[in-house]
């Protein structure tokens, strides 16, 4: 039986990198704030676990996105499908990324795939060529995660 899974990935400011992934990938940012409210009642959540982010509430540190199309559970907000979390650590990246996502466009328009992605605060590094295989582009979140166009 295959297992569910979700990426993680590390992050200064979950709820801003969170943003990015998910107007990049037009993904939807999940909504938590019915399971807070339950937790934070129930006395089982204090408010320093919880912020806020464009008027909703989170929880502090973490934020997710979720594939539009894929199910999610409608109380915690939580996707059951293509899901990415984020999480706030104490360090900063240091290295190149052992992980990366590729980001496809249509056919014929990496041009406007990579112009989407600079207007979203995503950075150019380099471009490759690989014959036969294509050619994309590398390029780096907000954060400084690599990640390819293609």
């Amino acid at each position: 039986m295959a297992l569910n899974w979700k990426l993680v990935v590390d992050s200064t400011n979950a709820p801003a990198l969170a943003d990015f992934w998910a107007a990049a990938l037009q993904y939807e940012v999940e909504d938590p704030s019915v399971l807070i409210d339950q937790l934070l009642a129930a006395g089982h959540l204090g408010e320093e676990a919880v912020a806020e982010h464009r008027g909703r509430k989170t929880f502090r540190g973490y934020a997710a996105i979720r594939h539009p199309e894929d199910p999610f559970d409608p109380i915690s907000g939580i996707g059951r499908g293509r899901r990415l979390l984020f999480q706030d650590v104490p360090d900063s990246k240091t290295g190149k990324n052992r992980l990366h996502l590729d980001v496809h466009s249509e056919s014929g328009g990496l041009d406007a795939l990579v112009t989407r992605l600079e207007a979203l605060g995503a950075t150019r590094v380099s471009e490759v060529n690989k014959g036969p295989a294509g050619h994309w582009w590398i390029m780096q979140d907000p954060e400084g995660n690599e990640f390819c166009a293609a």
